[in-house]
């Protein structure tokens, strides 16, 4: 491949796109966009096109596009050590464990490093069933943990899921999903019934003993659904009360994504035993952890091993970003510009009601769910209208990401360190781009 002009290299890299990778990686928009370079809150295509990134590569890039901030000490490291596996301990790495052990809420202290969401809720599984000697997890519905084979039985989204599931002992209970009540009820009338039905799902699905309960603060992938204030507290005691432990998924949630609060779970009040994270703690580094309290990390005594889990530079990485998010305390930078966010979200649903169905999420982890004619109580979801919405968007400079079962969910989650002024221009983006789909 010698092209000569941009155009060429935007075209030959979709076609070898095509050609070389599996089609199941599959690319937004109807010509995909490629990508070249990205500074603080914009990143650039090979044509020169600029678009405000209001996705941050899944919820991944927390303080802007190559900070040098992060950047530097990224180059110290490749340039002093590059990797070594988990077999011997390195300054970075133990510094970062040791940082983990005093942000994260309640008794969690001691980390083991992976290399991916995947591995880290794989691992998070494993010690909760190792501790309690109980083998049967509770995950919920629209929930997302990855793509291997534990992952995807534990995931309750059927897009994302290539075969039947292979792993005995999950339990899949309703999501907290107001908008879409799987029991029909209407919050606050419903008592936060979808959480009490775990005491049903444990007495009449399992043994009546459980190894533990996963999940997501802000269901992710599931299209930011947000459970109601009680939801957690209800959940995780009937849990706990049957013998299981609560494993919190802050992949996407953490580090200040919500707003306020370095976990997304620290708005619910609830402390987890087991907590997992990924995406934000390196802005862009793989890096994930699974970390938990002393009692049950030091349950699981077989020999373990990450190849890549705890690679020095990934933690240096990790070191830097988290350096920024708590000197600039960025979580609380969230919350504010996350309100002005949300405050411009509903003012859209207000002005387009027969498209806009919800707005939901906390901080810069907000959506909207489009559907067919809201405005006649029909919550239909309307994938077609997000594709055109996105395509309408990237036509204006702007970067958004999707999801929901029906795939009629908008994310929204800009890196923590946007501004106002950004934040108002995406609001103005889809705003226009709301209008040219009603024109």
């Amino acid at each position: 491949m010698n092209p000569k002009t941009a155009a060429d290299v935007a075209r030959a890299t979709r076609d070898k796109h095509a050609e070389y990778l599996m089609p199941s990686v599959a690319n937004y928009y109807g010509e995909p966009i490629v990508l070249d370079r990205g500074e603080g809150m914009f990143v650039r295509d090979v044509d020169g096109n600029e678009y405000l990134d209001f996705f941050g590569g899944i919820l991944t890039v927390s303080i802007g596009h190559c900070d040098p901030r992060v950047t530097g000490p990224i180059k110290a490291q490749v340039d002093r050590l590059g990797h070594v596996s988990s077999l011997y301990p390195v300054v970075p790495v133990v510094e970062l464990a040791e940082r983990l052990a005093r942000i994260t809420p309640g008794r969690l202290q001691k980390c083991i490093f992976n290399a991916s969401g995947t591995e880290a809720d794989d691992t998070a599984t494993v010690l909760a069933q190792v501790y309690t000697g109980a083998m049967e997890i509770i995950a919920l519905r629209h929930g997302y943990s990855g793509r291997g084979t534990l992952a995807q039985a534990l995931t309750g989204h059927s897009p994302w899921r290539a075969i039947p599931t292979q792993v005995p002992g999950i339990k899949h209970a309703p999501s907290p999903y107001c908008y879409r009540c799987p029991l029909g009820a209407k919050y606050p009338e419903c008592e936060v019934r979808c959480a009490r039905d775990l005491e049903e799902l444990i007495q009449t699905t399992t043994v009546g003993r459980v190894a533990g309960f996963l999940a997501e603060p802000i269901q992710g992938v599931g299209g930011f659904i947000t459970p109601p204030p009680e939801y957690f507290e209800i959940a995780v005691e009937i849990v706990r009360r049957h013998g299981g432990v609560f494993i919190c998924d802050e992949v996407q949630t953490g580090f200040g994504r919500t707003g306020r609060h370095m976990f997304g779970i620290e708005h619910w009040g609830v402390q987890p035993e087991i907590m997992t994270m990924a995406k934000g703690i390196a802005n862009g580094m793989p890096i994930a952890v699974a970390i938990a309290t002393p009692e049950i990390a030091d349950a699981f005594q077989k020999l373990t091993i990450s190849t890549f889990g705890g690679n020095p530079v990934s933690c240096a990485a990790a070191n830097a970003t988290l350096d920024v998010i708590e000197t600039e305390d960025l979580p609380a930078k969230a919350e504010k510009t996350g309100n002005r966010l949300r405050a411009g979200l509903e003012e859209l649903m207000d002005r387009f009601p027969s498209k806009v169905g919800d707005v939901r999420g906390k901080g810069l982890m907000q959506a909207i769910e489009l559907v067919v004619d809201e405005a006649d109580g029909d919550r239909t979801p309307d994938a077609a209208a997000t594709v055109r919405f996105f395509e309408e968007t990237k036509r204006r400079g702007l970067l958004i990401g999707k999801g929901g079962l029906a795939g009629n969910v908008v994310r929204i989650s800009p890196p923590l360190v946007v501004s106002e002024g950004e934040v108002d221009d995406a609001l103005r983006i889809m705003g226009d781009a709301l209008a040219a789909m009603e024109s």
